[in-house]
């Protein structure tokens, strides 16, 4: 059985990303109907990999559509409606903008 390490997870991030900022917020936290820019995605080279294959990069921006607190959660980004799990969607960190 193999066993990972934390060494082996990462994070994509923009630059802007490193800038101390009260107003980001993980995408699971946010209301239908807000918009934010992504920030930086934490977790493992599969997830990494996977958000990324769907348009969540740093800098994309991204508008949730729909989020009850529970469940998976609806999000639009560069075009295309996403359905992220629960646990994605807490990964993902994003900087609110006004809409």
């Amino acid at each position: 059985m193999r066993h990972r390490s934390k060494a082996c997870r990462g994070t994509l991030s923009s630059a802007s990303a490193n800038a101390s900022n009260n107003d980001s917020v993980f995408l699971s936290a946010m209301l239908p109907g807000e918009r934010g820019v992504v920030l930086d995605l934490a977790g493992g080279r599969g997830l990494l990999g996977r958000m990324a294959s769907l348009g969540f990069t740093p800098g994309a921006e991204v508008t949730v559509v729909q989020n009850f607190g529970h469940g998976p959660l609806i999000a639009q980004v560069r075009g295309a409606r996403i359905a992220l799990g629960r646990g994605e969607a807490g990964r993902v960190r994003v900087r609110r903008r006004s809409a």
